[in-house]
């Protein structure tokens, strides 16, 4: 009995001492693999946290299987009017890099962005785009500027550089792979800004006036050719009143538009009493269709891309006027 029982207790301290070492050594191996990472996530991959849709994509293309994308804001939000929740307090918190658009498209974070970049990169992705091809903001606050550059393609390209000089600065490990993507995506979005050009240059010239429920197509009105005008400015955060229905109202009448755009981030209750209006005078004005401003597409659909989206608008507009 006796020699039993010192069997079992060596047994137990054998035991013991393998449960130790083997603890031991997950340890050590976790501290080897983290211990030297820069990134945020487990695997190694840039944690990245963009605030649109827009942004959130390029960043994908470019950042690949070397990344791994946040977007804060999903189809149909607008960001004029988005406040961060805790959720994504944590997700800015947890990030090795945050995009931004800028501009104060998100009026209500830019102080947040104010802190965040004293403790990793927080990068407005129109950073780089020279004042001289910003537009003004019509409402006369010469101190802002209007924030939708993506519908102008060859501004949204320096918005790409812009995100692959910033990967490439914080992992230039990786750098070869980020510039080739960069250089593929580019290319891309110079057949974009091609066949916007083409595609809008076959609306009779007459015709080329896009009317919209808030004034978000400004830089692509320039950039490919058409008037363009809208119910509210180019921030929802501004009321629009019964003065602005009558004078777009008026608009329409007299320029004998036929159709104008609601938009998938905007209610369109606000179309809808101009299109009443120029009915009371006798003439009808009918929905050309829905535009992505602010917002892209569904996950997983074409319209929930940069380029798909784009083509969306440019294909709707199109068919409407043409």
């Amino acid at each position: 009995m006796k020699k039993q029982r010192k069997m079992n207790s060596a047994l137990k301290r054998l035991i013991m001492t393998l449960m130790f070492l083997a603890l031991s050594a997950v340890v050590l191996a976790g501290c080897a693999s983290g211990g030297g990472s820069e990134t945020a996530s487990g695997d190694g991959k840039l944690k990245i946290t963009a605030t649109t849709g827009m942004i959130a994509n390029v960043a994908a293309e470019v950042g690949g299987d070397d990344v791994v994308v946040t977007g804060l804001m999903g189809s149909g939000i607008d960001p004029h009017l988005y406040k961060a929740s805790q959720g994504d307090v944590k997700k800015l918190d947890e990030a090795d890099i945050i995009f931004y658009n800028g501009l104060h498209l998100e009026g209500k974070m830019g102080e947040m962005f104010e802190k965040l970049e004293k403790q990793k990169p927080t990068v407005a992705v129109s950073s780089q785009i020279p004042e001289s091809e910003l537009h003004g903001n019509p409402s006369g606050d010469s101190t802002s500027h209007d924030p939708h550059i993506w519908f102008n393609v060859k501004l949204w390209m320096s918005a790409t550089e812009v995100m692959r000089d910033t990967l490439v600065e914080k992992d230039p490990a990786n750098e070869a792979a980020y510039k080739e993507r960069a250089e593929a995506y580019l290319a891309k979005l110079e057949e974009l800004d091609q066949y916007a050009r083409e595609q809008i240059a076959t609306i009779p010239e007459k015709g080329r006036i896009l009317v919209t429920a808030h004034d978000a197509f400004g830089y692509f009105g320039a950039a490919y050719g058409l008037e363009v005008t809208g119910l509210q400015g180019m921030n929802t955060m501004s009321e629009y009143g019964s003065k602005d229905v009558s004078e777009l109202r008026d608009f329409l009448v007299e320029k004998q538009i036929k159709a104008v755009f609601i938009e998938s981030s905007v209610p369109r209750k606000s179309i809808d009493s101009v299109i009443e209006g120029a009915r009371q005078l006798g003439h009808e004005v009918t929905i050309g269709g829905e535009l992505f401003s602010d917002a892209m597409g569904d996950p997983g659909t074409e319209e929930g891309t940069y380029i798909g989206m784009v083509k969306h608008n440019v294909d709707t507009i199109v068919n409407a006027l043409k």
